[in-house]
């Protein structure tokens, strides 16, 4: 480890994490796509892997291979990158990375580049101090993360099985501590489209005549969630196995001030249900009501409206899928209100790879052995990220090793990465492909 720390300290890697930064990858629009692509590849022969593109129907994947002794690892990450948004809410401009107080600033930097880039680094370590690789490992690098991964499965299809999965992702733990992340909770978007007539009418002409599409709306939400919080869909969750020991006990560890948590979004309760623990609801499936509307061009005219509409959303977990969770939906709304429309719209599958999986214990020992720190074990982010491409589609454990600070401010102005965790993660990476080949 200490030659790690050595070999991080001799070289100017901050420069290179510059480089990367300076390349444009915005997949929503394709600004810079075909360049970081190419330049993507370069890193990857850099770290002494074979590299080759994937086409994939979309924005191609980066792939990189090396042999090894050890167990198959499979480290993803994504090149792409957020649009920059606007530029007048940057200190610099977004694709000229400037260091300020010990972070490097500009679009990419902890979402996701710096993060792979540190992962690359550590493979890279390991060749110029061993001469190789201690596990055999296949790096891919999704074009279009940002976009929902519409094309990582005709990706992951060409990259082999793996024994685990390790991803770099998003910042550690809010109380700035270290974290090896286990699953994620899927998603379901949709909207409910209730209508009346053909047109907007006078409230006090047709008032109890005309049909009212909002309180239809807001009646059919009713019957889908009783006032406790529990989820009233039939087939929602029916298939949703209780959080195992593990589970349970790695959520009790985690650190929070509820009461400090709640005060800072000026809130003095937490959601029904009564009774479940902080971290054990954002480990649960949800059920979500994010706006609702009725076209009256934000006049709010005294009318009855001819269109109400509600913007919906489910976080799915283990044993949902975004297909039985939009057909449960789908049957609810046909029985409670037929004459309202059911559309889904964008959807990501949960994964879940258990406390109990043998690897979790060696990569919580390796980070731990770097950071002198043992790191929190998080059993399932509230967030949704591609990662059950892998883990079901692979069937392999997947592990998340957070790399970013917890203000990185990832697709927002002045996105940032600590340069020392950057420096930390390399060699956190590298200790990691040992551990695991240790393990074998």
């Amino acid at each position: 480890m200490e030659q790690l720390r050595d070999w991080v300290s001799a070289q100017d890697l901050d420069r290179e994490l510059a480089d990367w930064i300076s390349r444009p990858s915005v997949s929503r629009t394709g600004e810079g796509m075909a360049e970081a692509a190419a330049y993507g590849l370069r890193l990857l022969r850099a770290s002494g892997l074979q590299a080759r593109e994937v086409e994939t129907g979309g924005w191609p994947a980066l792939v990189g291979t090396a042999d090894g002794p050890g167990p198959h690892v499979l480290i993803y990450g994504h090149y792409d990158v957020q649009p920059a948004g606007p530029l007048e809410l940057w200190t610099t401009p977004p694709f000229v990375p400037s260091i300020r107080n010990g972070r490097m600033y500009g679009r990419g930097t902890g979402d996701n580049k710096g993060q792979h880039l540190a992962q690359l680094l550590g493979l890279r370590a390991l060749r110029e101090l061993t001469g190789g690789f201690p596990c055999r490992v296949t790096v891919l690098l999704d074009g279009e993360e940002e976009i929902g991964s519409p094309n990582l499965a005709e990706a992951v299809r060409q990259v082999g099985q793996p024994d685990l999965v390790v991803w770099s992702d998003g910042p550690v733990h809010d109380s700035g501590r270290a974290c090896v992340v286990l699953g994620v909770r899927g998603i379901l978007t949709f909207e409910l489209r209730a209508r009346g007539a053909d047109r907007p009418l006078h409230s006090g002409n047709w008032g109890g005549v005309a049909p009212n599409p909002a309180w239809r709306l807001v009646q059919l939400l009713a019957t889908m969630r009783s006032p406790d919080g529990a989820v009233t869909v039939p087939g929602f969750a029916d298939e949703v196995p209780p959080l195992t020991d593990g589970q349970l006990a790695a959520l009790a560890d985690l650190p929070v001030d509820v009461a400090g948590v709640l005060a800072s979004i000026g809130a003095a309760d937490m959601e029904p249900p009564a009774g479940l623990g902080f971290h054990e609801r954002l480990a649960r499936p949800t059920l979500t009501v994010n706006s609702l509307s009725c076209e009256d061009s934000g006049d709010h005219r005294a009318v009855i409206p001819d269109v109400a509409i509600a913007r919906c959303e489910a976080r799915l977990v283990g044993g949902q899928t975004p297909e039985q969770v939009a057909e449960a939906i789908r049957r609810h709304v046909a029985r409670y209100a037929p004459d309202v429309e059911f559309v889904p719209d964008a959807a990501m599958a949960p994964s879940t790879t258990l406390p109990e999986t043998p690897y979790t214990a060696t990569i919580l020992k390796a980070v731990e052995d770097v950071l002198g720190q043992r790191p929190l074990l998080v059993p399932s982010l509230g967030g949704s990220l591609p990662i059950a491409v892998l883990s079901d589609g692979l069937s392999c454990p997947c592990y998340g090793v957070p790399l970013a600070n917890v203000d990185e401010a990832n697709h927002a102005a002045d996105e940032n990465l600590e340069l020392d965790r950057f420096h930390h993660g390399i060699v956190a990476a590298a200790t990691i492909q040992l551990a695991l080949a240790a393990h074998s």
